[in-house]
């Protein structure tokens, strides 16, 4: 794939900033920040108001911990394109690692009126609501989650904890269990699965 790419770099400038946005993103995928950035400038450079290499060059920077920076590339990409759900999703994760909650909210909530069944963004939505503060918003979206991953012992084992820290032990035993029944290697499931049992 590298090497298909690199036969396009030499071409116009909107191929050019296509290839290098691919070739960004293949380094970055690698672990290959370096490259990964030149890439990103080179595609930038070729086309400004490319939303997808304004989102990898966004992945760049938000790598190397320089977050406020990233979410100006990430609302670049925005304004270029109001419908790029990468960097939508993106920006949420950055206004989460800067503390900014409430705009994290809003990018995932404005996500999730555009992918109604994302996993990820079901996800997201129920864990600010939990740093938050705000149980029964973070179960009710956990619960949706769950119609959309209904297996995931990770997802199960933090309804049963909500429910647990709520005082409701019969739904949070039933979650819990469910959570054993397909991840049976997790520790602190048996452990509090054996002092229900015990009580």
């Amino acid at each position: 794939a590298l090497e298909t790419l690199k036969m396009f770099e030499k071409k116009d400038s909107r191929v050019k900033s296509a290839a290098a946005t691919n070739l960004s993103f293949l380094y970055y995928l690698e672990n290959e920040l370096a490259q990964a950035t030149n890439y990103a400038d080179l595609a930038v450079n070729s086309d400004r108001y490319n939303p997808a290499a304004l989102t990898n060059k966004g992945n760049t920077v938000f790598a190397n911990g320089d977050y406020e920076k990233a979410a100006e590339f990430y609302k670049e990409a925005l304004r270029n394109d109001s419908s790029c759900t990468e960097a939508l999703y993106n920006l949420g994760l950055t206004y989460k690692k800067l503390n900014r909650i409430d705009e994290a909210l809003d990018c995932f909530l404005k996500l999730h009126a555009i992918l109604r069944n994302s996993a990820q963004v079901l996800y997201q939505i129920a864990n600010i609501y939990e740093i938050m503060e705000d149980p029964n918003q973070a179960t009710e979206w956990l619960l949706q989650l769950i119609s959309v991953v209904p297996t995931d012992p990770h997802v199960l084992s933090k309804l049963g904890k909500l429910y647990d820290n709520e005082g409701d032990k019969s739904q949070a035993f039933h979650y819990y269990y469910e959570s054993y029944r397909y991840f049976p290697s997790n520790i602190e499931v048996i452990e509090w699965l054996g002092a229900y049992y015990i009580d």
